[in-house]
This record gives structure tokens, C-alpha cells and sequence, in this order.
């Protein structure tokens, strides 16, 4: 942590002494600059990116890895850097006296959550190699395509971009993205990020490397959650053993410990307690689904989709028993201004996504098949308050 977050830390806490001091430190879905112990997979992606560093492209790459291992992490992190080491290049006056260093390519970042048509895949690309914004509106898709290609055709050398959350449920296919690539100049060279297996998807076909991630070790995920704590919980506020108790639950996943710690330290927060206790924690891995969705996945939904998750959350078993009555619960809210066949669609568009699913409820429903009730697949008390805070 550098000195300007430690400021910022002492800013956020007031005047007096609390449990939370850093809801974003916390967060499931926050990445840090410097992920813990992953020096190896660093090192294997610098060695797949050395080619930069002599002013050349490297090849296309894969990096495959689970659910929580990382990945996203990994990769932000390192484009972060390397995206601020191009810009420096590109800053420095090189005099007579000074040798100038082999010019280095852009790096891109792209959330395929995010990024869900054509349109959006080529208007990141290029909001991303330039200093001002993108329009979003009154250009089309073959324009943003044709400054694209004008704008690579005169450089050096181009970019690299990392292509995250690749084959996701409600994400785009490997197929599509390869059809994506095409339509990309040819000096580019691209890092696609997602869980299946280097045999099972159609990207290996297009790439030189396969980068494996493995899941976080039980030590490694003990150091994570400790350095999470340190930085967002008052001192001495989680102790090692209930870090291990999280970690040997989560067997490897980051994003169901981070939540986990996230829902104990709130939940302590909320009873103003001093510290996460054991109750606190056990409580709080009770609450998470297994198999659990990311919630950056839910929180990349549109707003009155998020909206109707926020209400779903709150409603009591009664109102969940079946998709029609949550529907009619959900949409007598004030907060809600859906009527009662939109909200019903995004019940059912959300289930067909696996962010809620539905399960027969067991109730008579006197003919035909019995209803289903609305079961949300993330954990409800972390996104209740990550809802809440994003929007103040």
C-alpha cells in the first residue's frame, strides 16, 4: 500500500474508531495493485510478453484458469502497468545524448461482462487507444472499425489486448470472439482470459501459449484475506485462525473468501462490534452459494436488472415461493417502476443466465407442473451492501 492510500484511509475513518475503514479494500469484486503470492503466473505472462520490451508483438495466448483463481487480478494488474509504462515511453524527450528505448505497444483491457456486441467490442478497443472519449451515440459500428484500422495502420507497432471473462453464461462465445478478432487490424495481438479448459475451447486453435492458473493454495488465500484486512479493518480486527477457517472453507477461490470476509466484517460493522468474531464468520459462509456466480458478473447487469435483485433480496420466504409471486411483490414496490411483465422477464432472462435460479417449490398448484421459486445464486448480504454503497 503506498503512502497516499494510507492518507486516504485516515480521511474515510472520521471521528471515531470503526470496524470498516475501507469498504473498497473488502470488496469481492476490487482488484489490488499487487495481488499476493502470484509471482509465478506473473512471471509466466512476462515471459509470454517479453517480445514488448524489444518493441515487437507478442503472439496470441490463452489463459485459462477456475472460477476465484485470479485471473482477472492477474491481468488488470499487469496491464495497469504496462499500459503506464507505454504512456511514460511516449512522454519522454529523447535528446541527442540519450538513446531511446525500442517503442513499446498499447495494452487494452476488455470485460467481455461489459462488453456484450460488436458495437461495444470495437468502442472499448478504441476508447482505450485514445486520450479522448469515445463517442457512444452517432457513430456506427463500421466506423468505429474504420478509425480502428486507420488509426493501427499508423503505428509502430500496436496494441495488446487482454479479452477477460471469455465463454461466461451471457457472454460471448469463443466463435464470436474470433470473428471479433478478425475484423481487428493486423498488428494486433491479443489475450484471451477465461475458465474452460485449453482442450475445450476454439481459441487454442488461434494461439502459440496456453497460461495455466491454479487455484490459490490454503496458505496463499490466508495471506490474501490478511492483507484484505489489514488494509480495510481496524487492526487486529481478523484474527489468522478465522482467515484460515475462510480459506479451507473456500478450497481455492478467492472471490467465495473475499465475499465471505466482506459479509463477516459487515455483519460485525452493522452490531458495531470491534472485531470479526467466529459466529461472524461461520454466519457469513452459511450465506454464500455453492457454486456461487462472481458478483462483478451481477453487478455488470443493467440497472433495472440490479433493481430487481435488490428487491428480490429483501422479500421474505412467502414472496419467493414462485416466479409469479415474487413478480407481483417486486413490482408493487414504489422503488420499482417495472410493470408486472418486465419484471417477469427478468426473472426469467436472469435464471436462463444462472445469476437465480428456479426450483420447483413443492407447492399444488392444482394442474400442470408445480412453480418454481426464485433461488439467487450469489451471495444476497454482499450485494445488498455493494448495491447500496456504489450508489451512495
Amino acid at each position: 500500500m503506498n503512502i497516499d492510500e494510507r492518507i486516504k484511509r485516515r480521511q474515510r475513518r472520521g471521528g471515531g474508531p470503526r470496524l470498516i475503514q475501507d469498504y473498497e479494500s473488502l470488496s469481492p469484486v476490487a482488484h489490488i495493485d499487487d495481488p499476493s503470492d502470484r509471482g509465478p503466473v506473473f512471471e509466466r505472462l512476462l515471459d509470454h510478453l517479453d517480445p514488448v520490451f524489444d518493441g515487437r508483438l507478442p503472439p496470441n495466448a490463452y489463459v485459462s484458469g477456475p472460477f476465484g483463481s485470479g485471473k482477472s487480478a492477474i491481468v488488470t494488474a499487469l496491464f495497469g502497468r504496462l499500459g503506464r509504462l507505454s504512456t511514460e515511453q511516449r512522454s519522454v524527450i529523447h535528446t541527442s545524448t540519450r538513446a531511446a528505448a525500442p517503442p513499446s505497444p498499447e495494452f487494452v483491457y476488455v470485460d467481455l461482462r461489459e462488453t456484450t456486441s460488436r458495437f461495444a467490442f470495437y468502442h472499448r478497443v478504441l476508447d482505450g487507444l485514445v486520450d479522448d472519449r469515445v463517442p457512444e451515440h452517432g457513430i456506427s459500428t463500421s466506423e468505429l472499425r474504420r478509425r480502428l484500422h486507420e488509426m493501427l495502420g499508423a503505428a509502430s507497432i500496436g496494441v495488446v489486448i487482454a479479452v477477460d471473462h471469455v465463454g461466461e453464461q451471457g457472454s460471448t462465445d469463443a466463435e464470436a470472439l474470433i470473428d471479433l478478432f478478425a475484423g481487428l487490424p493486423s498488428n494486433v495481438s491479443w489475450l484471451a482470459i477465461g475458465r474452460d479448459d485449453p482442450e475445450e475451447t476454439l481459441l487454442t486453435e488461434y494461439t502459440a501459449t496456453t497460461i495455466p492458473v491454479e487455484p490459490y493454495r490454503r496458505q496463499m488465500l490466508v495471506d490474501v484475506l490478511m492483507t484484505r484486512a489489514s488494509d480495510g479493518l481496524a487492526p487486529q480486527a481478523l484474527s489468522h485462525e478465522q482467515a484460515r477457517t475462510i480459506a479451507e472453507w473456500a478450497d481455492g477461490n478467492a472471490h467465495d473468501a473475499l465475499a465471505a470476509l466482506f459479509i463477516a466484517a459487515d455483519d460485525a460493522s452493522q452490531r458495531e462490534g470491534t472485531r470479526v468474531g467466529q459466529d461472524d464468520v461461520e454466519a457469513a459462509i452459511e450465506q454464500i452459494p455453492r457454486p456461487s456466480v462472481s458478483l462483478a458478473r451481477v453487478l455488470a447487469l443493467p440497472d433495472n436488472k440490479q433493481r430487481v435483485l435488490r428487491e428480490v433480496v429483501e422479500l421474505d420466504s412467502t414472496d419467493r415461493e414462485s416466479v409469479t409471486a415474487t413478480t407481483e411483490a417486486i413490482a408493487a414496490k414504489a422503488t420499482v417502476d417495472l410493470s408486472p411483465g418486465t419484471v417477469k422477464r427478468y426473472l426469467y432472462e436472469m435464471a436462463e443466465g444462472g445469476i437465480v435460479e428456479r426450483v420447483q417449490s413443492g407447492l399444488e398448484s392444482g394442474k400442470g407442473r408445480p412453480p418454481s421459486r426464485v433461488e439467487l445464486r450469489f451471495p444476497p448480504a454482499a450485494f445488498r451492501r455493494l448495491y447500496d454503497l456504489e450508489r451512495g
